[in-house]
């Protein structure tokens, strides 16, 4: 019986190492070799790439200051940049959800407002609510909104655009995007 209880313990100790140290270990060193910009978190100096957030110019009070470009909205309030703190997730709106059409229509006053037409993206959270990337036509549609607010000719943003634009994974998973946060930033350098 001490014989069965000493293997049983012995067991026990051996698949905590492994299991709970050495495979953790393992998998913190593959993610530091392979994709350390994604294990660290992908920090910038002004966030990090991989979620939507607020750029260092935004207001705190609406998602549309003018001078930057802007991703899709948040899920926990879209007409605010971000307006509770810690918050995150996505709304669960269905596509019948009165209040996703209000929210909705309301962004669509809210960017005419300010000289844009809106696409779809734009108006509506994605699935987790904290979207960091966005379609080169969602850049576009705010250059001219951009241009006036920063007195940058559109030809030097629409530049901007372009050279920013990252390509589908792999060449074919997806389409091409650009990442907010990296846009304001590259377009903080040109201004």
């Amino acid at each position: 019986m001490l014989d069965q209880l000493r293997r049983s313990v012995i067991l026990a100790v051996v698949f905590i190492v492994l299991l709970g140290f050495v495979y953790g270990l393992l998998g913190t060193g593959v993610a530091q070799l392979f994709f350390r910009h994604q294990a660290d978190g992908s920090i910038t100096a002004n966030g990090s790439t991989l979620i939507g957030q607020n750029w260092n110019g935004y207001s705190t009070t609406t998602i549309l200051d003018q001078q930057w470009f802007h991703g899709r909205p948040d899920a926990d309030n879209p007409l605010m940049a971000n307006g509770k703190a810690g918050s995150s997730g996505s709304a669960n709106l269905g596509p019948r959800s009165a209040v996703l059409v209000r929210e909705a229509h309301a962004l669509v006053v809210a960017w005419e407002k300010v000289g844009v037409h809106p696409t779809a993206d734009l108006v509506t959270t994605s699935g987790s609510g904290l979207d960091p990337d966005i379609s080169q036509r969602d850049a576009l549609v705010q250059i001219p909104m951009v241009s006036r607010a920063t007195g940058i000719a559109p030809s030097r943003l629409r530049a901007l655009v372009v050279k920013e634009t990252q390509g589908a994974e792999l060449g074919f998973l997806g389409t091409s995007y650009l990442d907010v946060l990296q846009l304001n930033e590259a377009l903080a350098k040109l201004r």
